[in-house]
């Protein structure tokens, strides 16, 4: 057991950010996506001795998936769509002056929405690309879809978050 715990601590604990993350956006709560990254760990560790190398990170975040959608499955029937601030992820938080504060806030919300609003395919597809800045192989390994469906689901998120936001990041 020592030698699963040694190989769980090098293979998952440098993506439990990254697995965070995932939850986060898949639930839309964080306190959810915390429960779901502990149950996902505890997979993990079961789990350790199947591993049989390769990315790791595509792994845990395959574990991290699976799990959420079915605690999503078991506890709401359908994932919701809505996360916290959008800024927070990304560490740009802070402005100069309240009315910048106010601007910048006002377009996280815009961002977050137009994403939460996406089919959840896509937005998966699109976190994964754009967040977690995974590649094409990496999100279909992940996702369980074909590279070609990755791509157009990316394309198409791309698009639809275009459509919605391309006049309103303008101004």
């Amino acid at each position: 057991m020592s030698e699963d715990k040694e190989r769980f601590t090098a293979v998952v604990v440098p993506y439990l950010a990254d697995a965070y993350g995932l939850a986060r956006w898949l639930t839309g709560n964080p306190v959810d996506a915390e429960d779901i990254v502990q149950e996902a760990c505890l997979r993990a560790l079961r789990g350790i001795g199947g591993y049989n190398g390769g990315n790791a990170r595509a792994w845990v975040l395959t574990i991290v998936r699976n799990t959420a959608f079915n605690w999503l499955a078991r506890t709401r029937g359908s994932p919701v769509t809505s996360v916290g601030d959008v800024s927070e992820l990304d560490g740009h938080a802070d402005a100069a002056t309240p009315e910048a504060i106010l601007s910048a806030k006002t377009d996280a919300a815009r961002i977050e929405a137009a994403i939460t609003a996406l089919p959840a395919s896509w937005r998966e597809t699109f976190v994964l690309r754009e967040v977690h800045e995974l590649g094409y192989k990496e999100i279909a390994m992940i996702t369980g879809a074909p590279i070609g469906t990755v791509m157009s689901r990316l394309a198409r998120s791309r698009e639809r978050l275009m459509a919605v936001l391309g006049d309103e990041l303008h101004d």
